[in-house]
């Protein structure tokens, strides 16, 4: 079948939703060899990926993935990003969501080892002596009991170990790379998501309507970073209410100051734990703001900001 399909692609048609599933069964099974999936993602890439396509695989990749579901009062978020900006900033999610665990929010972190930057959430967990490997069960409890906890894909997405050689024989974006932050196996229905380029904001905020999410936000500032920035103007695309607005952000007319993307940028995996730390124990300064106007923008519903503010003045981001 993926041969198949493989020509649909390359001639420009898009698959239906039945057509997608069924090669992803059969990809995610590990019933096709590495070359005819890589030739399949190339296509894929190629022709541009349709929402459909993007449900179908979406859809499988949750159907073989494994879960979690955390009881804890109030809603449970996540904030990630698609990677792929190349710009090699220090990891601005992760410092993120201690920040909001450590106000009294609830963030269950997904993510994975860095691939074009230097330090992927994984990283950064692993480094402070989490266990990458942690059992469903023992993640649960860690977001229950301190407000965040870190579901690594390799651990959380076991199928995906059939892909990874067809994605190493690409070499370059799959459409794997948008459907990794909308995977998260608490099938949280609140995100900040940061987007590597401007024609997927909307993609990805329509498809995770279709999966019933509540509020959404897919952002990109304008100098190319999946984030939100105090560097320059930023795009956003938000579901809220059911409803999908597009808007852009000025930092400067919030009241941020101006910052420089070389202050937070990192060198090397030691400048990435310096940079979290020095976040979280408010001794930064451009960079402090750059994740602070992050949370501020985010959820004003469900997050306090002038809690969190003060939470970073005092440096008791670390802890709950």
């Amino acid at each position: 079948m993926i041969k198949e399909l493989t020509e649909q692609l390359s001639l420009g048609t898009n698959l239906t939703i039945d057509q997608m599933s069924n090669v992803m069964d059969e990809i995610l099974t590990g019933t096709q060899n590495d070359d005819d999936i890589a030739e399949f993602l190339k296509n894929l890439t190629r022709k541009g990926e349709s929402d459909d396509e993007l449900l179908a695989m979406l859809n499988k990749m949750e159907e073989f993935s494994l879960h979690i579901s955390p009881n804890c009062k109030g809603k449970i978020i996540d904030v990630c990003g698609t990677g792929g900006d190349k710009l090699k900033t220090f990891n601005i999610s992760t410092a993120a969501s201690f920040v909001i665990a450590g106000a009294g929010g609830n963030v269950a972190k997904h993510g994975n080892r860095s691939i074009s930057g230097i330090s992927g959430s994984a990283d950064i967990f692993e480094y402070f002596g989490f266990d990458l490997n942690s059992e469903p069960n023992k993640v649960n409890e860690t977001i229950e009991k301190f407000g965040i906890g870190f579901m690594f894909a390799q651990k959380f997405h076991p199928a995906m170990k059939n892909v990874a050689k067809a994605r190493k024989i690409v070499g370059g974006r799959t459409a794997f790379n948008l459907l990794g932050p909308l995977t998260n196996p608490a099938m949280v229905k609140n995100q900040l998501i940061g987007v590597f380029s401007e024609k997927y904001q909307e993609k990805i905020v329509k498809i995770l309507q279709r999966k019933n999410a509540e509020t959404v936000m897919a952002v990109r500032s304008a100098d190319g970073m999946d984030e939100l920035s105090t560097t320059c103007k930023n795009q956003i695309c938000m579901l809220k209410n059911d409803t999908i607005t597009k808007m852009t952000l000025d930092p400067q007319k919030v009241g941020l100051q101006k910052g420089n993307i070389t202050d937070i940028q990192i060198r090397s995996k030691e400048d990435a734990i310096k940079s979290f730390i020095t976040v979280l124990n408010n001794t930064a300064n451009k960079t402090l703001n750059h994740f602070i106007e992050r949370i501020k923008i985010y959820n004003e519903e469900n997050f306090n900001y002038e809690i969190i503010t003060i939470q970073l003045k005092r440096g008791k981001s670390i802890g709950r």
